[in-house]
């Protein structure tokens, strides 16, 4: 019954992604220049700015709907690593093959790994001319800030960072266009990170993100390299886990040399086999004992730090391959899976918090964090301990925790 009422309650409190605004929108962009100002952006950038603007009226729902919180993992993939954005994919960069090249030998980003972000962020540039899409995001951030999303700190830094750019110039505010949330031109860069990173790929003397294919690649490749991307290392490989492993071994917290899991019966698979054994890698089991099981390097959690969802960076990673001219994933997603909803995901975390197994936000987000929790209250049940969180996770945490 202290379950049911728990769940009851999360329901009743469950937050939005946007908070409450604490003032008009007017008192807002008023209030809001003097941290700009604090923050470098002269007054007369402020004021033609952000002077008698209006709030987007688009972008509030839009934050609601981010797929790569609200969807399986497979199904976010399958529905952006198409057939048709490979071969599209393929033809973009064989297009462009002199400038792909160039840039991976200035700064050694696999050539391929930016082509798939490419892909993943604007179908090769593809939605740069959708005026839906792609806006001005002076306005938008400005938006965002206002309604106080649960990022407000990263979204008034990206606000602060946009003004510096038009400051900069040679955009103004409303030629600086990009996503809702402010990703800016062909790999969509926030503003922050093209202030930190932002490079003139094609020695024009500009940084233009949204018409210059060769500074989109190459600001892109800087700010990997930032991340901790390793020149030479793939992302990781599919891999064979044999029966009776010991899941909790899967935790991206300890990477390991390549050996520690081949020498518990880790293989590759279809039988390819491991080009170097030294490599440190974590083992990331996104769909439990029964999907597809991976050994990730340190350039897969670069991948994260360009987008923090995991259906992302496999996306990209696995778009990587594709663009390569590998094939799928060998073994298949448990695909009728039944998850729990959002307020079943906020009692799971409360009951592992009540079990004394995880100490993270309540916020329905089952991370890499929660899944740990959730993988030792498995092994203390005396369960395969891979950590997967269904709907039956929600029901065994009610019973315990009852």
């Amino acid at each position: 019954m202290r379950f049911i009422a728990l769940v009851l309650s999360l329901v009743l409190l469950s937050a939005p992604a946007l908070a409450q605004p604490v003032e008009s929108f007017d008192a807002f962009i008023a209030n809001f220049r003097a941290k700009a100002l604090a923050a470098g952006v002269s007054a007369a950038t402020y004021d033609a700015a952000m002077g008698g603007m209006t709030p987007d009226p688009r972008v509030p729902d839009l934050v609601t709907a981010q797929p790569e919180f609200t969807t399986p993992m497979w199904d976010y993939i399958e529905g952006r690593v198409t057939s048709g954005r490979i071969e599209r994919g393929k033809a973009a960069i064989a297009r462009n093959q002199a400038l792909f090249t160039s840039v991976g030998q200035a700064y050694g980003v696999d050539p391929f790994v930016l082509g798939a972000i490419w892909g993943m962020e604007t179908d090769y540039g593809a939605v740069l001319g959708n005026a839906q899409l792609i806006r001005p995001i002076v306005r938008s951030l400005a938006t965002l800030v206002h309604q106080r999303r649960t990022r407000l700190v990263e979204d008034e830094a990206d606000l602060i960072a946009a003004l510096l750019l038009v400051q900069r110039g040679p955009l103004d505010a409303q030629s600086l266009v990009g996503s809702w949330a402010g990703a800016i031109g062909h790999l969509q860069v926030n503003p922050s990170n093209v202030v930190a990173h932002g490079t003139d790929g094609d020695g024009d003397g500009r940084v233009d993100l949204h018409n210059s294919l060769a500074d989109a690649l190459a600001t892109s490749a800087r700010f990997l390299l930032a991340l901790g991307y390793q020149p030479g290392l793939d992302w990781g490989m599919e891999v064979v886990v044999p029966e009776g492993f010991d899941y909790l071994l899967a935790t991206r917290t300890q990477m390991r040399p390549v050996s520690f899991f081949a020498e518990r019966g880790v293989t590759r698979v279809a039988g390819r086999q491991f080009a170097d054994r030294n490599v440190p890698v974590f083992l990331y089991v996104p769909a439990g004992k029964d999907g597809p099981k991976f050994l990730m390097t340190q350039n897969y959690l670069v991948l994260k730090g360009y987008n923090f969802s995991d259906s992302y960076a496999m996306s990209v990673a696995h778009m990587t391959d594709r663009l390569k001219g590998g094939g799928g994933f060998v073994d298949d997603w448990p695909r009728n899976t039944v998850f729990p909803n959002l307020a079943e995901r906020k009692a799971i975390q409360q009951a592992l918090t009540q079990l004394g197994l995880y100490s993270g936000a309540v916020d329905g987000r089952l991370g890499p964090i929660s899944q740990e929790a959730y993988a030792r209250f498995q092994a203390a049940q005396g369960q395969v301990a891979d950590g997967f969180i269904t709907r039956s996770a929600y029901e065994a945490l009610a019973a315990a925790t009852r």
